[in-house]
């Protein structure tokens, strides 16, 4: 390890120091709460982009929110990893609220869209070109390639916040009554501004009528 590698890995280091004495500081009872459970009442699946730190953003401290990050906030059947935090937090932590949150200006939409070759994780972008082409005629529709892949960001959302509705763990869920609502939200990098998508599902019967609604082009939502 280089000097230079060392001293920013000591800056880190410093600056979780100064954070967890600043935190005690101002609620001496903040860690020891903390370490004693977990109690989140929300489940957030986001972007891996480090641009999108879910607590930061929605202003709630460690410990209220639990959360799952991948690379453009894919939620597929096969991804085990991704399914068993959903388990975990609506099985063990009943959760109230599971929220799928994209964010405008999202790489991995943007190599989806483009479909330029980057090697293994054209793999996990197919999920998304799969929406984009299942929505081609919308998406041409619009004037310019970043109203495009700004409403890309939003279907994807929208269609992995279905996809959560879908699996067996909420499905189960809904089944035994547990109060539980899926939401579809994406966050504005250029404002720091989350917005609501209109999708919100808080049983099997509401996932299709929800789903309808929010991929429909917008003008024609605004008939509806």
């Amino acid at each position: 390890m280089t000097q230079r590698e060392q001293r920013d890995l000591s800056e880190l280091i410093a600056g979780n120091r100064a954070w967890a004495e600043a935190m005690s500081r101002g609620k001496p009872d903040f860690f020891p709460a903390l370490a004693r459970q977990q109690a989140p009442r929300y489940f957030w699946i986001g972007c891996s982009d480090s641009r999108v730190p879910a607590n930061e953003i929605v202003g709630l401290p460690p410990g209220e929110m639990f959360v799952h990050r991948n690379v453009a906030n894919v939620v597929v059947h096969t991804d085990l990893n991704c399914l068993s935090v959903l388990q975990y937090a609506v099985d063990v932590l009943r959760v109230g609220h599971v929220i799928v949150c994209g964010h405008y200006g999202c790489g991995g939409v943007q190599a989806a869209w483009r479909r330029k070759p980057l090697g293994l994780i054209d793999n996990w972008l197919r999920h998304v070109q799969d929406i984009a082409a299942r929505h081609g005629d919308q998406l041409d529709a619009l004037p310019d390639e970043r109203a495009q892949l700004d409403r890309l960001c939003e279907l994807n959302v929208v269609e992995q916040a279905s996809h959560v509705c879908r699996t067996t763990i909420v499905q189960d869920a809904w089944q035994r009554r547990q109060p539980l609502v899926v939401h579809a939200w994406v966050y504005g990098l250029r404002d720091g501004h989350i917005h609501d998508l209109g999708f919100a599902a808080a049983g099997a019967d509401e996932v299709h009528p929800a789903h309808a609604k929010a991929v429909a082009p917008p003008a024609a939502a605004a008939t509806t």
